[in-house]
């Protein structure tokens, strides 16, 4: 009798608090969506998003959250502690917007405008990490709450700069690695959502091993000969080698690189050259990137382009130098992790409802944690269902349905409760 007493009353406490925290998640969505809006309509760009960490910060110390601010230039991070020890999670959003300006007609529509590397241009969420930053401090207002229910530390980062810093600055997850964010205490694993355009609102995908790319900037410099427009003969034509170049990295794709392994891409993105025109300039500048998938595919390519573009630029009487850099790793998802985290994925968003994908060529600097400790990145759904008309990430015209914006919550403290009381 004592036994059945004692199950019955341990069932009663178990339902209560699921109920409970249901409860909370039904409340949050709400404001999950007011601050999502006033981030959106309020964007920053990387390593200058001052009153987006303010407002960040200001929300976790009114949940007891210990907050460190300044980390990595304007990243904030909170540290939960639970009423029992444990491991150490973290959780990851990143809170930079992009200089583009924004085409829709939203209530809550962007109107910033600055200057982006001497342009005028406007500012705007339009790869959705206002809706990232609003989920974790979702996550951090229903982990607050629950601090019984947490055996170890939730370390919650706030990322700056997951774009890139401006030229000349070091910012995003590398700086935040340097400064020691996965220490003090030392993370066990990180998990990290994005929100898709092109994805229904209700659904989850993810990959095991390598979801997103690599990401190399390169710099290429053609030297050439100026002379008169009309007397090209007396010259060396930077212009003309920069469009053989250009034609020839593409063979690398084409012809060499090996794409039933992996998907790769080059692409030149800017060329700047001349003055005027009836005037052949002395020189060119090209600047692209380079997506991978695999380590040794990238190591191919890399060596292929120095050694064509050098090439290519002598054969037609002009020097060529090009220079890389790395933006980002291979986002790489730790496969016992994944397999570890899945159900409770599944269990959260409805088995049918989570989605295995193929790789994107699409880059994200959350891999430079998932070199350091074992991470797990998916994507969160955020189209309307039904929708065919969804516009691409980094548009004047991308949008999100918010409706998908309450799964992310629920994942994201189920997976962290979850693996830490494992």
């Amino acid at each position: 009798m004592k036994f059945i007493t004692l199950l019955f009353l341990c069932l009663c406490s178990l339902s209560f608090s699921q109920n409970s925290i249901e409860n909370d998640f039904s409340e949050i969505e709400s404001k999950v969506i007011e601050w999502r809006r006033d981030f959106h309509q309020n964007p920053e760009l990387s390593n200058r998003e001052f009153k987006t960490a303010e407002k960040i910060a200001k929300h976790l110390r009114s949940l007891g959250i210990e907050v460190e601010t300044g980390v990595a230039k304007t990243g904030v991070v909170g540290i939960l502690k639970g009423d029992q020890p444990g491991k150490v999670v973290a959780l990851r959003a990143d809170i930079d917007a992009l200089p583009v300006t924004e085409r829709n007609n939203l209530p809550f529509k962007s109107e910033v405008e600055t200057e982006f590397l001497g342009t005028k241009t406007g500012v705007m969420h339009a790869c959705g990490h206002d809706t990232h930053t609003a989920i974790l401090m979702g996550v951090a207002e229903i982990l607050s709450k629950h601090k019984d229910k947490i055996k170890g530390t939730v370390k919650f980062i706030f990322q700056p700069a997951e774009e890139g810093p401006p030229p000349g600055e070091e910012g995003g997850a590398k700086l935040m690695i340097k400064e020691g964010v996965l220490d003090n205490p030392k993370v066990d694993a990180i998990f990290g959502l994005h929100i898709n355009s092109g994805t229904p609102a209700g659904t989850i995908k993810y990959k095991t091993e390598g979801i997103m790319a690599a990401v190399e900037r390169f710099v290429i410099n053609v030297k050439g000969k100026q002379t008169h427009g009309s007397q090209p003969w007396s010259g060396v034509d930077p212009i003309l080698i920069s469009a053989k170049i250009i034609d020839g990295l593409q063979t690398i794709i084409s012809r060499e690189a090996k794409l039933i392994d992996e998907a790769a891409v080059i692409t030149v993105g800017k060329i700047t050259s001349g003055v005027r025109f009836n005037i052949i300039p002395e020189s060119a500048e090209l600047i692209g990137t380079v997506r991978t998938l695999d380590p040794k595919m990238k190591e191919m390519i890399i060596r292929r382009m120095t050694e064509m573009t050098t090439t290519i630029a002598k054969a037609y009487g002009g020097e060529a130098t090009i220079e890389f850099q790395n933006n980002t790793s291979i986002t790489y998802n730790d496969i016992a992790l994944v397999e570890q985290m899945l159900p409770t994925i599944q269990r959260v968003a409805g088995e049918d409802n989570v989605k295995v994908m193929k790789a994107t060529t699409g880059g994200e600097d959350f891999s430079y944690f998932q070199e350091v400790v074992p991470g797990f990145y998916f994507f969160l759904g955020g189209m309307t269902p039904g929708n065919q008309d969804a516009f691409p990430h980094h548009t004047p015209d991308f949008k999100i349905d918010e409706s998908g914006l309450l799964l992310g919550v629920k994942t994201m403290t189920h997976v962290a409760l979850d693996y830490l009381n494992q």
